[in-house]
């Protein structure tokens, strides 16, 4: 016969060997994590969007929960002393909680995208404060809570974009535009005229070329001349005027005029 208490050290092995399989089968609850803006800032009198989304390991379903709760930073605020619960989204239905909040606040997230943004319009003075948003995702129930803190301010306390910087910019860009285009025509114009300068010059070099050949066949007839018997001048003279033109674009030059002495044998 065995020993009680050996009886009781099996017991136990056991017991322990189950809970170990346990415990690895279905393994720890992840913890969800949730993000959201640590600091909003909007005018007073508009809408303010808090956002608000969560990471899961688990899928999102029906028994998803979202709990949206504020916290004043004003001591004479009925909500100074601790966070109260302004809206509860559970099964795709939002539930506005605190009198103040049921009718400005509005859930405008999507649980299926992990999406638990809230909308809270119009934003008065009274919401400077902490804004708390927590999600539940069976199993997924333990995790830190997401904080904003918003800041309802007057207009002229919003930070300002430098208007006229950026209208100051836009003008001189469009001034340097302005100013490539018109030096980019003037080259153009530049280079066009000098083309044509120069094939005028080639033109005029040619047409002061050719009456060469002409000015030796006078000498020629002078010295012909000189050598003849001199004496009256009999018979007809004839004037002939040469005209040594180009082609239509060139420029026309008038030669001298060549006289040709005809006489008479």
């Amino acid at each position: 016969m065995e020993p009680r208490w050996t009886k009781n050290v099996c017991r136990a092995v056991l017991w322990s060997g189950c809970l170990l399989c346990v415990m690895f089968v279905t393994g720890p609850a992840c913890a969800i994590t949730i993000y959201a803006d640590s600091e909003v800032i909007v005018q007073n009198g508009t809408t303010a969007v808090l956002r608000c989304t969560f990471d899961s390991s688990e899928v999102v379903t029906k028994a998803t929960s979202v709990s949206w709760s504020f916290q004043s930073n004003q001591p004479d605020s009925q909500y100074y002393s601790a966070p109260y619960v302004i809206l509860y989204f559970a099964d795709g239905k939002a539930y506005p909680g605190q009198e103040e909040f049921k009718h400005r606040v509005q859930f405008v997230g999507d649980i299926n995208k992990k999406d638990a943004s809230l909308q809270l319009s119009p934003a008065q003075f009274s919401d400077n404060g902490t804004f708390f948003c927590d999600v539940k995702n069976p199993p997924d129930v333990s995790g830190t809570q997401g904080r904003t803190e918003l800041k309802v301010v007057q207009k002229e306390s919003l930070p300002q974009t430098n208007t006229k910087i950026v209208i100051l910019a836009v003008c001189g860009a469009l001034i340097l535009l302005i100013a490539v285009a018109i030096a980019a025509c003037f080259a153009v114009r530049v280079i066009q005229n000098r083309h044509d300068y120069e094939g005028c010059t080639s033109l005029e070099g040619v047409s002061s070329e050719a009456p060469r050949p002409l000015k030796k066949a006078e000498s020629s007839r002078e010295g012909t001349r000189s050598t003849g018997p001199s004496g009256p001048l009999q018979g007809p003279v004839i004037y002939v005027q040469l005209d040594h033109s180009g082609s239509k674009n060139s420029f026309h030059k008038m030669e001298p005029v060549v006289y040709a002495d005809i006489r008479k044998n």
